[in-house]
C-alpha cells in the first residue's frame, strides 16, 4: 500500500431483513475490506431509521456505517458487491483523510490566534490601556 487513505463508508440494508441478518451482512463487508488489505477503523449499526425518500417501494431501512482505511482498491471490490448484492438498498462511500486533515489545520490555526488574541489582551490589561469589563458596562448602563 502506497498511501494510507480514510474513507467512510454508509450503506442501507432492505427493512425485511432481520437483525441478525444485517449483522452477517455487516460481517460479510468486513470481510472482504480485511481480504483485500483494508483495516477497519470504526463499525456502527445506527439502527432501523426512515428514509428521505422511497427506495425501491421502502420507506425504512438498517443504516450502516464504516470507517476503513486502505489504499482503494478495496473500495472498489467492496462496491463491485454491493451493487450486485439486492439486500444493499443504496451505499454511499467518501474519502475523509483529506478533509479531516483541513479541518486539523484550521482548528490548529484558530487556537494559535486565540491564543495571540488573549496573550495580547492580557499584556494590554496589565500595562492598564484595556479596562475591565464591569467599568466599561457601567458607562453604558448610565
Amino acid at each position: 500500500m502506497a498511501d494510507k487513505r480514510t474513507y467512510e463508508v454508509v450503506f442501507i440494508v432492505d427493512p425485511k431483513v432481520g437483525d441478525d441478518e444485517v449483522m452477517r451482512l455487516s460481517e460479510t463487508v468486513q470481510k472482504i475490506i480485511t481480504s483485500q488489505g483494508g483495516q477497519i477503523v470504526k463499525t456502527e449499526m445506527m439502527g432501523r431509521r426512515q428514509l428521505a425518500y422511497e427506495i425501491n417501494h421502502k420507506r425504512e431501512g438498517a443504516y450502516i456505517l464504516l470507517e476503513i482505511e486502505g489504499s482503494g482498491a478495496e473500495i472498489a471490490e467492496l462496491e463491485r458487491r454491493m451493487r450486485v448484492n439486492d439486500q444493499i438498498l443504496r451505499y454511499m462511500t467518501i474519502r475523509v483523510d483529506e478533509d479531516r486533515r483541513r479541518a486539523e489545520k484550521l482548528k490548529e490555526r484558530r487556537a494559535r490566534k486565540a491564543a495571540r488574541k488573549s496573550g495580547s489582551r492580557r499584556v494590554a490589561e496589565k500595562k492598564g490601556e484595556l479596562e475591565s469589563e464591569p467599568e466599561i458596562e457601567e458607562e453604558y448602563a448610565a
